[in-house]
C-alpha cells in the first residue's frame, strides 16, 4: 500500500508542475525550458529557511512561492524582446545557470552532496510524517493549484493568454497589454512550481542539485505535451501516464540499468509520436506547431 501511495504522491507533485507549465506553455504559447529551475529553487529556499532559521512550514512554502514568483517575473521579461526559439534558448539559459549555482555555492546549498535531514512539515500542530498525510497534503496543494489554474483560464486574464498565443501582433493591436501579460503568467507558473518543488523536499527529506536538471525539465514539458497543452485535465493525464510507466517496467522484471533505458526510449518515442500524429496531445488544444492550433 505505501508503494502505491508514493507514487500518488508523485503524481500529484507532476501535477502542479505540469499544470503550472500549461499556464505558460500551453495557454500563453511560451515554451520554457527553465520549469525545473524553480521547482528547484523553490525546494532550497524553503529547506534553506527551515534547517537554518527553523520558521514554520507554512512561513517556509510562502516564502518560496513569493521569492520565485519575483524570479520568474524577471526571467520572463526577456519575453518581451524575444519569442519563439529564442525565447527557448534564454530560458534554458536559466535553467544552466540555476542548475550550476546550486551545484556550485556549496557553502549554502551544500553542493553535489546536497541537503539531507529536512524535517517534517508541521502545520497548526499537525505533524506530516506517514504516506497518507502526505498524499492529504500533496493531494489538497494540487487541488488548490489546479482550481487557480482553472479561474486564471476561465478569466478574461486566460481569455487574453489564448490571444496572445494565436496572435500576438493581432491582440497588441486590440490594445492589449501583451508584455505585463508574459511576464505575469510566467511569475505564476514559477510560483506554483516552487509549491512542488517544497511538497517534494520534504516528502523526499533529502535535495540535491540533480534532481532538477535539464533533464527535469524536459521530462515535465513531455507530461505537458503528451497530456495536452492549452487543456485542464490534460496535464493530469499526462502525470498519471509518465510516472506510473516506469513503475510498470519493474514488474516486467528487467535490470535496473536496463529499465532507465528503455524508459526513456518510451519517453522519446511518445513523444515523436504525438508530435507526428496528434501534436495536440491526448486532451489538448494546442499544438505546437507554428501556425497550428486546435480550437
Amino acid at each position: 500500500m505505501e508503494y502505491l501511495l508514493h507514487i500518488l504522491i508523485l503524481i500529484g507533485i507532476y501535477v502542479i508542475l505540469a499544470s503550472s507549465l500549461n499556464l505558460i506553455a500551453g495557454y500563453a504559447g511560451l515554451l520554457s525550458i527553465a520549469h525545473a529551475a524553480f521547482f528547484g529553487v523553490g525546494a532550497y529556499v524553503a529547506v534553506l529557511m527551515g534547517l537554518h532559521w527553523e520558521t514554520p512550514f507554512l512561513v517556509n512554502l510562502a516564502a518560496a512561492v513569493v521569492f520565485c514568483g519575483i524570479l520568474g517575473g524577471v526571467v520572463g521579461a526577456p519575453g518581451l524582446r524575444i519569442r519563439d526559439d529564442y525565447f527557448v534558448i534564454a530560458t534554458f539559459a536559466f535553467q544552466v545557470i540555476a542548475f550550476s549555482v546550486l551545484n556550485n555555492w556549496v557553502s549554502l546549498t551544500g553542493g553535489p552532496m546536497g541537503l539531507p535531514g529536512i524535517p517534517q512539515p508541521v502545520i497548526f500542530g499537525w505533524t506530516v510524517s506517514s504516506h497518507w498525510e502526505f498524499l492529504v497534503l500533496t493531494g489538497g496543494c494540487c487541488a488548490a493549484v489546479l482550481w487557480i489554474c482553472h479561474k486564471i483560464v476561465t478569466s478574461p486574464f486566460g481569455r487574453m493568454l489564448k490571444a496572445i498565443r494565436e496572435d500576438e501582433v493581432f491582440a497588441q493591436a486590440a490594445g492589449k497589454n501583451v508584455a505585463a501579460c508574459k511576464v505575469l503568467v510566467f511569475a505564476i507558473g514559477a510560483a506554483m512550481a516552487a509549491v512542488a518543488g517544497v511538497m517534494y523536499a520534504h516528502y523526499i527529506s533529502f535535495i540535491d542539485p540533480t534532481s532538477f536538471t535539464v533533464m527535469e525539465s524536459i521530462f515535465i514539458i513531455s507530461i505537458v505535451i503528451i497530456g495536452g497543452a492549452g487543456s485542464m485535465w490534460g496535464p493530469v493525464l499526462g502525470a498519471v501516464v509518465l510516472v506510473a510507466l516506469p513503475e510498470v517496467l519493474r514488474f516486467v522484471g528487467l535490470p535496473s540499468a536496463v529499465a532507465a533505458n528503455v524508459r526513456q526510449i518510451l519517453y522519446g518515442g511518445a513523444l515523436v509520436a504525438m508530435m507526428m500524429w496528434r501534436p495536440q496531445g491526448l486532451l489538448g488544444e494546442y499544438a505546437f506547431r507554428k501556425g497550428e492550433a486546435q480550437q
